[in-house]
Formats: C-alpha cells, structure tokens, sequence
C-alpha cells in the first residue's frame, strides 16, 4: 500500500507531498522523504557506486526502513519523485509503471500556463490523479 508520494524540486525544495494515511504517519513520513534527498544525490553524484547508469531514470529502491520502503524516480531537469510504501515485496516493473503515471500526471500539471516553475503544486487537478493512481495501483499490484 502506498502511504507517500512528493515531487521534490531540483534544489530539494518540496514542491508536493501526499500522504495517504492518519495525520499522527504524516510527520514521519515527510522525514522518510527528507531523508531520501540525500541518497538520490548520492546515486546521481557517484552513478559508479550504484546501480542504475545515468540515464535511467528509475533509481529503485533508495532504503527500506523497518516499515517501509522508498523509491525514486528522477526526471530529465532533475525533479525527483519519492514514492513510500507499506509493501516490502514489490516488482519494479510495477513500481515502474506507478512512476511512469505520476510523472505524466506531474507534466499535466506544470503544464498549466498559470503553473510558476519551481513553486508548490497547488492543483486540485493533480491532487485527484495523484489519489486515482494510488488507488489504481493498490488494485493492479494485488492481482
């Protein structure tokens, strides 16, 4: 189950957290994001030392927690996704194809000629995309 989802600007500025669970997770979950900054740097800065190369965009699994496990996705100006979830037995390809509908969905959004680059994600818009691919993916990961 997917408890989290951010966008995180280039210079690690939150540009929109998600969390899908009670408000007493909330403030752990935006730490768990937090702490992913730093290993998304690190896997972009020493792509030798990790796995992916540099031109995936798919970064995998940042850390696992006791409880969770964080992914990220980067995009091509250096937004990153962070994606939280209770699940510690996901397939990539299905992490995959979750990032790959956020990240249309976030193109949606700062497509909006009223979208200023680099501020918060305020749409309503994107806010009900975000909550139908959460949902969607819950459905389509159990089966």
């Amino acid at each position: 189950m997917i408890v989290c989802v951010a966008v995180v600007g280039d210079q690690n500025n939150p540009l929109y957290i998600q969390s899908f669970t009670d408000a007493d997770d909330a403030l752990k979950l935006h730490y768990i994001v937090h702490c992913s900054f730093d290993v998304v740097d690190e896997r972009v800065n020493n792509p030798k030392k990790s796995g992916p190369t540099l031109n995936e965009t798919f970064l995998g699994v940042l850390f696992p927690t006791e409880n969770y496990k964080v992914y990220g996705y980067l995009t091509n100006t250096k937004v990153k996704f962070i994606l939280v979830t209770t699940d510690l037995d996901l397939r990539d390809a299905d992490v995959r194809n979750f990032f790959r509908k956020f990240h249309a969905a976030y193109v949606d959004a700062v497509s909006n000629p009223f979208h200023v680059p680099g501020k918060k994600i305020t749409s309503r818009t994107f806010a009900e995309s975000v909550s139908t691919i959460v949902k969607s993916f819950g459905l389509n990961s159990a089966g």
